[in-house]
């Protein structure tokens, strides 16, 4: 037997070792019941909001003094907030080791959170949080009973997507973590419709529910027999598993099906639709490229809890992806502008789909012939040979000997970027929603969308600027075809337009405007959430433009994959065929599509291309400078400084001069691209390159929008 000195000496051991914290789940029950958020305690505790988290998930725990201190406070709490049932607890005594209320979920279901859950679509104040830690342990403890809060719909508890790794731990978003035990495709489809609690509700009334989006890691998918890997093709986009593998194999003796596409990096898998239950689910391969990493930079290489905040963000903010950024741009349309909605058959009285007003319909449209391809079935069948639109973004270079003396000498050529120039030119864009018509010798109307042919090689322009009519932005030499805001331009210029013909729609609307407000918001907001906010001072602005995707790279790629959106989404109105084998004179896939409207591309980018040309223009008046060169969205000027603060025109007072380029964070305002010597521009413009393409540095390429 131990003597009583042994026993003694064991104790005081007991008794001066560090002192014991709750479970990790009480500690986050009695700070929520505190009301205090977990980046208020890290500021009082003097540490990251990290490191709480990790302390109220069980990954690590605190050292002295902070242990000292983080006692003090649980010990507090757990006297005004007692575990429900227990007697209250004297405020001088310790935490008494709480055991979280048993789960009455299946254990698949089972959720675990690191804070009280905000809805399934995150709320903007957590949206800059970074997402808990990944720990397949803390994702099997039973969940700490969680306060009340409304859903934002009870359907889907648990938010749009989850990630899942390899060890059946769901990253949701807001810190969720689902256990998921499907070791099969088919049984990760059943688990995400029957248990998963993922979705997200309709953009419009008319709408669908977006389907559940499942994002598998490398080591995911490898449990599910998939490969790695998918190679052995040239293009990426048509890479897909063979239809004898046994993946493919699994789903369709499920009875489940895949779409066209097949079972490639986003692959849908459904079921027929029965009564009013849609059975869809959504996946994406994260190790077959399902994430383009100039739309989504940086996001691979992250952690899944982090992707799945990432994508969370996108999600509550934009769509829940579909595809591509560019893809997603174009389903965005769709949800926002439903095709069809319920109208009663007077005859029977019964509820059928009908067309929804304001929107494209559910049948594909032929373009007229100058609206289209050069290897589209309405031009080669007919023969068309009367040339076609080319409304596209501006490529322009100032010839060199149009530089004067006082320019040459100036020491910075300084590029500016407009804001998402193409969303800009969205707002309240009115576009033909029927099929064109033709007409000889019409009066032109500004307010009638289509296209004219229209010779304007009369119009005077300052060659110093580059010509609004053209993408290249040389003086066009006779007839040419031009969307409806170009030719509203050249009357705005004075020119007395006489059409020679043209091809009008009678039906009209702002088909873009939801896809516009939505996308501006997201835009908007995920800036503030990265310190760039409109209430900055211009000064300000720039500073904290130049820092904000180190503020949090997570937010930093929603930012970049919104911005991909809004030019993929208007590129994909023009989708041209893929694939060696096509023929001319053929109808390729994209041609099916209701969203297959060049007419409306062309307007956005007629339109932004003739924003673009009047601030230079005004410009020009305001300061006497005129533009070096131009590429798409991107201006660059001669200036005496380092800064567009040096150049861009100001009032007395110190507000921008309306019409001009001015500095913002809003659509169609401007920020700062890069900054070069003028000898640096001088000399790539004598080799006839853009310097805009290259300011930046870094040998950098802007995207011109498909």
């Amino acid at each position: 037997m131990a003597s009583e000195e042994e026993l003694f000496a064991s104790v005081d051991a007991l008794l001066n070792e560090e002192p014991r914290l709750p479970p990790p789940a009480e500690r986050a029950r009695l700070r929520q019941a505190a009301g205090i958020t977990q980046a208020r305690l890290a500021t009082a505790l003097k540490t990251t909001t990290q490191s709480v988290k990790n302390w109220e998930n069980g990954r690590s725990e605190p050292k002295s003094p902070r242990l000292d201190a983080y006692q003090r406070l649980l010990n507090g709490w757990a006297a005004k907030y007692p575990t429900p049932g227990a007697a209250p607890t004297a405020p001088t005594a310790s935490v008494a080791a709480t055991t979280p209320e048993a789960s009455t979920e299946p254990a698949a279901s089972r959720v675990e959170t690191a804070d009280a859950p905000q809805a399934p679509a995150v709320a903007a104040a957590a949206l800059a949080r970074p997402a808990t830690p990944r720990s397949a342990a803390a994702s099997r403890r039973p969940a700490p009973k969680k306060a009340a809060q409304p859903a934002a719909d009870p359907r889907f508890p648990h938010g749009p997507l989850a990630v899942l790794d390899g060890d059946g731990c769901a990253y949701g978003v807001d810190g969720i973590v689902l256990d998921c035990p499907a070791t099969t495709v088919p049984e990760l489809v059943e688990w995400t419709l029957r248990e998963s609690g993922l979705g997200a509700p309709r953009l419009h009334r008319n709408g669908k529910d977006s389907d559940p989006l499942i994002v598998l890691t490398a080591a995911a998918a490898v449990k599910l027999g998939l490969p790695e890997r998918l190679e052995g093709h040239e293009q990426r986009r048509s890479l897909r598993l063979p239809e004898d593998h046994p993946v493919v194999k699994q789903v369709v003796k499920a009875k489940w099906q895949l779409t066209q596409r097949g079972f490639g990096p986003w692959a849908r898998i459904y079921r027929k639709t029965q009564g009013r239950e849609r059975q869809c689910v959504q996946l994406a391969i994260l190790s077959w490229d399902a994430l383009d990493p100039r739309s989504w930079p940086g996001v691979t290489e992250m952690e899944p809890p982090d992707i799945a905040r990432v994508l969370g963000v996108y999600a509550q903010r934009v769509i829940t992806p579909r595809g591509s950024t560019a893809v997603s741009g174009l389903e965005l349309m769709t949800a926002l502008r439903p095709p069809t909605r319920a109208v009663r058959d007077e005859a029977t009285g019964n509820w059928v789909p009908g067309h929804n007003p304001g929107s494209l319909g559910t049948e594909p449209m032929d373009p007229a012939p100058p609206e289209a391809t050069a290897e589209h079935p309405v031009v080669v069948e007919s023969g068309w040979s009367g040339g076609f639109l080319n409304e596209e973004a501006y490529q322009w270079v100032r010839p060199v000997d149009l530089l004067s003396d006082g320019e040459c000498t100036l020491p910075f050529a300084v590029g500016l970027d407009l804001n998402t120039a193409f969303l800009a030119a969205a707002a309240r864009l009115v576009v033909g929603l029927s099929e064109p018509d033709h007409f000889h010798a019409p009066a032109f109307s500004p307010k009638i969308p289509g296209s004219w042919l229209v010779d304007l090689s009369q119009v005077e322009v300052d060659p110093r600027l580059p010509s609004p009519f053209t993408p290249d932005g040389t003086r066009p030499t006779g007839p040419a075809w031009y969307q409806t805001h170009t030719v509203a331009y050249a009357q705005e210029l004075g020119y007395d337009v006489h059409p020679i013909e043209a091809y009008l729609r009678r039906e009209t609307g702002a088909y873009l405007d939801p896809w516009h407000d939505r996308l501006k918001n997201a835009y908007v907001d995920t800036l503030a959430d990265l310190g760039v906010t409109r209430e900055l001072s211009d000064t300000e602005f720039l500073a904290a433009i130049e820092r904000h995707k180190d503020v949090d790279p997570g937010l930093a790629a929603v930012l970049s994959a919104i911005k991909a959106t809004v030019k993929g989404g208007i590129g994909k109105l023009r989708e041209r065929p893929q694939g060696k084998k096509y023929k001319e004179g053929e109808r390729w896939p994209a041609l099916q599509r209701p969203t297959w409207r060049p007419d409306i591309r062309a307007a956005v980018i007629s339109k932004a291309r003739v924003n673009m040309h009047r601030k230079m223009r005004n410009m020009a008046t305001m300061t006497g400078l005129h533009p070096l060169a131009v590429l798409s969205d991107c201006v660059v000027y001669p200036s005496p400084g380092a800064s567009p603060l040096d150049f861009l025109p100001y009032a007395a007072s110190g507000k921008p001069q309306p019409g001009a380029f001015r500095l913002g964070p809003t659509p169609g305002l401007a920020k700062l691209e890069g900054v070069q010597s003028m000898l640096w521009a001088v000399d790539l413009m004598e080799k006839d390159l853009n310097p805009a393409r290259h300011i930046k540095g870094g040998d950098a390429v802007l995207d011109e929008g498909e």
